[in-house]
């Protein structure tokens, strides 16, 4: 997927070859960095991480609970440990654990679930995480942080090695674009970044579903001088109340787009946020209805339900009519 930003074509690497990149740098200088895998060292890009640091890397095979269990030990132990799995396994089969041993105890875990949404694709709802966000916004100690681009990933795995509590960090598969954001402050969690400016209307993305929103911005704005305003909510929880407020009060209108579903999500807590505080505006959330999701790729999934470029500016203009 590529993004047209300043009339250049930006394209970068899978968010996930980023991720195993900054944890060699770090673990290189930081002996107390590891890596724990269900059998997933592969899916996850981090056999070159196991190639530079046999020793910091422990394999548990195919038992997600006991993934968690060991990584919450090592972590009460002082190790820096991050828990890599499939995000549809890693926040179900092993959900009581991240509850039990690591939010509730404390214990500073960064949970990663790799080729998390529809990454998975053809191989079905089995393997589809569309509930995380739902299951861990309900579960308190915990940080959810969902990266766009490389630098969004880059910066994540910075400042998740340096937390002292438990963290999600949810990665597709796919090679993402580099958006260059509006905002140039330093990337933090909880704080939202703007990718692209505009009043007509809002889109409130996060993860993959970011890129497919600013292609539909500039679709709406070479098209149908449409300024709609980008917004990376990379983090899902503490979500940045400040700026959806903000967004709501110079937008006429706001789309909140996930790889989730509409349920218990993203959209969800935005407009839990704006009803609850009294701010009305025309909204709607697009992710996956509930429903068992059609068969396809990633992106046959993501057309089919509107989160594409044609899709998603089809949505902002239906949207805008009801308004006038």
């Amino acid at each position: 997927m590529d993004i047209v930003t300043d009339n250049k074509t930006k394209t970068g690497k899978a968010n996930l070859e980023v991720f195993s990149a900054t944890l060699q740098e770090l673990a290189a200088a930081d002996r107390n960095i590891l890596i724990v895998t269900s059998d997933s060292r592969g899916s996850g890009k981090l056999v070159p991480f196991a190639d530079k640091f046999p020793r910091q890397v422990v394999e548990i095979g195919i038992a997600e609970q006991n993934l968690v269990g060991v990584a919450a030990g090592l972590a009460s132990a002082g190790k820096k440990a991050f828990a890599v799995s499939p995000a549809c396994f890693l926040t179900a089969r092993a959900l009581e654990q991240i509850k039990n041993d690591v939010a509730y105890t404390d214990n500073p875990v960064k949970l990663v679930g790799i080729s998390a949404g529809v990454s998975y694709g053809a191989l079905g709802s089995t393997h589809h995480s569309l509930h995380d966000f739902a299951v861990l916004r309900a579960i308190n100690n915990i940080t959810i942080v969902v990266p766009a681009d490389n630098y969004e990933t880059a910066e994540a795995i910075r400042l998740a090695v340096k937390m002292d509590r438990p963290v999600y960090l949810r990665f597709g598969k796919k090679n993402m674009p580099d958006l260059n954001a509006v905002d140039q402050s330093a990337f933090q969690f909880g704080k939202g970044r703007i990718i692209r400016e505009g009043n007509d209307l809002a889109f409130i993305a996060t993860g993959e579903t970011v890129a497919p929103a600013l292609q539909a911005a500039q679709k709406l704005a070479r098209e149908f001088d449409i300024e709609a305003r980008v917004i990376s909510m990379h983090t899902i929880k503490p979500l940045d109340y400040r700026l959806v407020e903000e967004t709501a009060g110079k937008c006429a209108a706001v789309i909140t787009v996930e790889e989730h579903s509409v349920s218990g999500g993203l959209g969800e807590a935005c407009a839990s946020f704006l009803m609850q505080n009294g701010i009305s505006k025309p909204f709607k959330i697009v992710g996956i209805p509930d429903e068992y999701t059609v068969t396809g790729s990633q992106t046959e999934i993501f057309d089919h339900y509107g989160i594409s470029e044609a899709g998603l500016s089809r949505i902002a203009l239906d949207l805008l009519k009801k308004i006038k």
